[in-house]
């Protein structure tokens, strides 16, 4: 189950209260976020101490780093948890929590100073991080375990923390497949024109969605690109369940021409001009499919047949066809291959295939004035 779910009944909105509400969080993700922070506040601690074994008797593992790692391993794809907010949000508020603490003399004025001013430093220099909040409280209230390190503190104990921290997110990350440091997907031309892709032509555009963060009035711990992206993918789940009774099984042509992967390229060339079509299937010789080939590649690549070809777009027989819709539309792909539960080849969905159940299926939006729009 998602941690996200939603309560399934209004009876029960108590409960949602004590639930996490992150969304996309799934159980695995937890689980490596927990797994992740063990290990790399450990190795920080372990490292810091290593590179500073003289300096033994002081602090080498500042509390923020805690509050660094739960962003970090737990929601890797928020700007507040990317390397630099991480990096330099901890290493600047310290460094201001530092420089109130000898400035001003009254200990409440400067814990008050010292987050206040922290704020601002990283919101000027982009590089907006909780946990630096607590760095800055942390300089201030330190006592003998930040004054024994001096003007060295935003340094050594707390940049040093965070540098090896940051290295070893990156390096879990990796390793678990997580995009860190998060970079949203761009919105570009696959064609290299300046028209915009063909998803982006219709519907709301970044003018709409700084109207609506505006009116909202909220500031929300997600980027622009990340929002415009999850919006429009809404836009295509919503249409894709309206018209769900249309499945892939239903439009799919089922008279694939497809190759071997032993076979040469030259031969799915003259596959590919035959029969006019876009995109070969390349199956193994146990009939599994492994990938699909089309001129683009040919004409643009030298090699056998298994080096040429690219990673397939798959669909299961029974998913809802308008799901498609963003494969098919990305200006790279011109087919997706529906196959079963043993990557064995039942058909194939083309461009025009989508278009044609599309025009037949999606209902007519009219105008006020009765007239189709």
């Amino acid at each position: 189950m998602l941690f996200s779910d939603p309560p399934k009944a209004s009876g029960r909105r108590h409960n949602w209260m004590f639930r996490p509400i992150l969304l996309g969080a799934t159980l695995r993700d937890r689980l490596l976020g927990c797994l992740g922070a063990l290990t790399a506040i450990a190795l920080t601690g372990m490292l810091s101490g290593f590179l500073f074994s003289d300096a033994s008797h002081l602090p080498l593992l500042v509390a923020p780093m805690g509050a660094s790692a739960v962003l970090l391993f737990a929601v890797p794809a928020s700007p507040l948890a990317q390397p630099w907010p991480i990096i330099g949000g901890n290493t600047i508020s310290a460094l201001v929590g530092v420089i109130a603490a000898m400035v001003i003399d009254d200990p409440v004025l400067a814990t008050g100073a010292g987050v206040s001013l922290a704020i601002a430093a990283m919101s000027f220099t982009r590089s907006l991080h909780p946990p630096g909040g607590a760095a800055a409280l942390t300089a201030v209230l330190g006592g003998s375990a930040v004054t024994s390190w001096g003007i060295l503190f935003p340094f050594v104990p707390v940049a040093l923390n965070s540098c090896i921290l940051v290295g070893l997110g990156l390096l879990f990350h990796k390793l678990s497949r997580h995009n860190y440091p998060h970079v949203a997907v761009p919105v570009e031309n696959a064609h290299q024109t300046r028209d915009l892709p063909s998803d982006h032509r219709l519907g709301f555009d970044e003018v709409d969605i700084d109207a609506a963060l505006k009116k909202m009035n909220e500031a929300f711990d997600i980027g622009r690109e990340d929002l415009s992206r999850l919006l429009r993918q809404v836009e295509l789940e919503a249409v894709s369940r309206s018209n769900s009774e249309v499945r892939c099984i239903d439009i799919m042509s089922k008279d694939i021409v497809s190759i071997t992967i032993d076979r040469t390229v030259d031969q799915a060339q003259w596959l590919l001009i035959k029969h006019n079509i876009r995109t070969l299937p390349v199956v193994g010789t146990d009939g599994r499919l492994v990938g699909t080939v089309g001129l683009r590649e040919i004409a643009t690549r030298t090699g056998t047949l298994s080096e040429i070809m690219t990673t397939a777009i798959t669909a299961q027989p029974r998913e809802p066809a308008l799901k498609l819709a963003s494969a098919l539309t990305d200006g790279r792909h011109h087919a997706v291959i529906v196959v079963d539960e043993l990557e064995r080849v039942l058909g194939l969905i083309s461009q025009t295939d989508l278009l044609s159940a599309a025009m037949k299926h999606l209902p007519v939006q009219r105008s006020g004035d009765g007239k189709a729009a």
